[in-house]
């Protein structure tokens, strides 16, 4: 590994062994901080995977309703009960903090189910299929945002990454060559004036 290109003297031995200290301990907290990432995101995949099998379950309920209903009622009347069905979804944001990071969120609140339709030309399919698709929309939101998470954890998870391996593999071998060289020339300028300082006393002497 490569020296810096310092030049050997003592503030420069105190200044690297400084620079390795802090280099050595932001290793062991980037390390810790990853592992902790590295958790979190394995909870969220986890979260998603069960996210993802209650949707098909749902989605497998739902759109067999629906077709149902369409069968049932025809087209041309659902589109008129359509016309006249009002709900207003409330999406929330929030935040989510997780490893010492924030997350943004969002929510969805379901409004009260109510009857926009008479009762003459319709069924209970239509009430089921509404019911199937308020749960699914609730599903698709929660599943955006933790798939948002999960994205930013990965993308954290490998910038983490590359630092750990900046300071293991470059910054902390190199600074430790640094700190060796210098030592080295020091202590060889030291054997230096020692025997110059023994020469020119055995000279005072003669």
């Amino acid at each position: 590994m490569a020296k810096l290109n310092v030049a050997p003297t003592k503030s420069n031995l105190l200044a690297q062994k400084e620079q390795l200290s802090i280099s050595k301990n932001g290793y062991e907290l980037l390390e810790q901080k990853r592992e902790i990432l590295v958790m979190e995101l394995m909870k969220m995949v986890e979260k998603v995977k069960v996210l993802e099998e209650n949707i098909d379950v749902l989605v497998e309920k739902a759109y067999p309703s629906l077709k149902k209903t369409l069968m049932h009622s025809g087209g041309d009347r659902l589109e008129q009960i359509a016309q006249n069905v009002k709900y207003d979804f409330e999406f929330t944001e929030g935040s989510a903090v997780l490893g010492g990071m924030n997350f943004p969120t969002i929510d969805v609140k379901l409004p009260e189910m109510k009857l926009f339709y008479s009762f003459m030309g319709t069924s209970s399919n239509i009430d089921e299929t509404v019911s199937n698709f308020f749960e699914l929309l609730k599903l698709l939101t929660e599943m955006a945002s933790i798939r948002t998470i999960v994205w930013r954890l990965a993308g954290e998870v490998k910038k983490t990454q590359r630092r750990v391996n900046a300071l293991d593999k470059l910054v902390i071998p190199q600074t430790e060559e640094t700190v060796r060289y210098i030592q080295e020339v020091l202590e060889e300028r030291d054997r230096e004036n020692v025997f110059v300082l023994k020469s020119l006393k055995n000279r005072k002497e003669k």
